[in-house]
């Protein structure tokens, strides 16, 4: 391997039933900034079936070029077939880095393509960076989200990982700009994709905004005390078309979908607001809101952990003040 010989950086960019996913355009903000630190071009590479969309959206948000392979076998996701693409287009065209949404099929495909081209795979990032000799500084929670981790692939390339949905945000997407795309025709022969989606269900609770893509969030923690009390921030939710996010305990409470967590082992979201309702604070739910852009805390104890993150604070009883910001915004608007 000749390191030298590696360059650009590129970004998968998902699909699923003919809608783009937001990470692949995340990322592509995120990567645009890696590139041209090392003089480089970002790379979309888009899979699947009638990718028109995924291609002009791609080229919208930043793609310097696009690397496109269609065909009736990558319609649906499957990690032997997708692999299979991102390997040959890997051995052909030599990336530097690879950048894919911490997703369950973006883990899925990452792991195998690392797997097969012998170089590191560093997960669910929350933060990247280029080091001083122009590597990629990969920084991830560990320790159970005690501490934060900066890992560097010094010898092997492309420099691969995953990153949370949430973690960065998209550029705004202009109509008129162009690139290059390049078609490649690769073929998965029918034998070599094992799995094949049968059906798929949409899981219960899976509708209205989703929280990883929402401008406005209300979460709930241990002060919301039970589950009928999310009622309360579903209709401060409301107000302002937002979603409804919780905690850890909250969800291990059996009180909310586990579609709803926010942190560290739940989701990573980067709202315009983030409201922390009877929240504490604990560093693996911090992870999981880094990328708000204003927090406001809600908690009873002024001396919880959620203050010292937060834009704007609040120490009083969820119970008093929630009602009073719904009635004082519903003026707002109707002004």
């Amino acid at each position: 391997m000749n390191i030298e010989d590696y360059k650009n950086v590129w970004v998968f960019i998902e699909t699923a039933q003919g809608e783009v996913k937001n990470v692949g355009l995340e990322l592509l903000n995120q990567g645009k900034k890696l590139a041209e630190a090392n003089q480089e071009k970002v790379i979309a590479v888009v899979i699947g079936k009638n990718n028109d969309t995924g291609v002009k959206s791609a080229i919208a948000y930043g793609a310097d070029g696009v690397i496109c392979v269609e065909g009736d076998e990558y319609q649906d996701f499957s990690a032997d077939g997708y692999a299979n693409v991102m390997v040959k287009l890997c051995e052909k065209y030599l990336p530097s880095v690879i950048l894919v949404g911490a997703t369950n099929n973006g883990r899925d495909l990452a792991s195998k393509v690392a797997t097969r081209l012998q170089t590191g795979l560093t997960a669910d990032c929350t933060d990247l960076g280029v080091n001083g000799d122009g590597l990629i500084a990969w920084t991830r929670p560990a320790l159970g989200g005690n501490i934060m981790a900066t890992i560097l692939c010094a010898e092997r390339k492309p420099q691969m990982g995953t990153i949370r949905p949430g973690v960065f945000k998209k550029a705004q997407p202009d109509a008129t700009r162009t690139a290059e795309v390049i078609n490649e025709e690769i073929k998965t022969p029918t034998e070599a994709i094992r799995t094949k989606i049968i059906e798929i269900i949409k899981a219960v609770g899976d509708s209205g905004t989703k929280i990883e893509e929402a401008e406005v969030i209300v979460s709930g923690g241990r002060g919301i005390e039970k589950p009928e009390n999310f009622a309360l921030l579903k209709e401060l939710a409301d107000v302002f078309g937002g979603a409804v996010g919780a905690s850890r305990v909250a969800v291990d409470a059996g009180w909310i979908s586990p579609l709803q967590q926010v942190g560290q082992t739940g989701k990573t979201v980067g709202p315009k607001i983030y409201i922390a309702c009877g929240i504490s604070g604990a560093v693996q739910h911090l992870v999981g809101i880094s990328s708000s852009e204003t927090i406001i805390a809600i908690n009873t104890d002024a001396d919880a952990p959620i203050f010292e993150v937060a834009d704007f604070g609040v120490v009083g009883d969820l119970f008093e003040v929630i009602p009073v910001l719904i009635e004082e915004f519903k003026k707002i608007k109707a002004s």
